[in-house]
């Protein structure tokens, strides 16, 4: 077995609740407080859905963080030894065309390390 095919990902259901809180972080960063309310509301009611690990980091324009990252490594470690990821938390912003990776970016980073075509659990508004 090669090692992108090496390990399966375990998602939980749903993203942890310290996610919004991080989301609306970053979002407040990007967008004015009250739409970073909004979309964090928002993401709260959608539904959970997949998209290729590749095909968020072409839509977000982001680069991909490096295996020596703390944050990724141990998202790696969690992925090797079974553990359940959180999924990841996007905005779309039709102004910029892209996509923002509201809370997850490690996570994703970590899963793409091991396979770019790795469907990852997403809610997207």
């Amino acid at each position: 077995m090669s090692k992108k095919h090496a390990h399966s990902l375990n998602w939980l259901p749903e993203p942890e609740l310290h996610d919004y809180p991080a989301a609306f972080a970053y979002l407040s960063l990007i967008f004015n407080p009250e739409d970073a309310a909004r979309f964090v509301e928002n993401l709260k009611s959608a539904p959970v859905v997949s998209f290729k690990a590749k095909d968020i980091f072409r839509a977000s324009s982001l680069s991909l963080l490096g295996i020596s990252n703390t944050h990724v490594k141990k998202d790696q470690k969690k992925i090797k030894s079974g553990d359940y990821l959180s999924p990841i938390l996007l905005v779309r912003d039709p102004l910029n065309g892209k996509v923002v990776i509201a809370d997850g970016y490690h996570r994703l980073c970590a899963v793409y390390s091991f396979d770019e075509d790795s469907l990852i659990q997403c809610k997207i508004v």
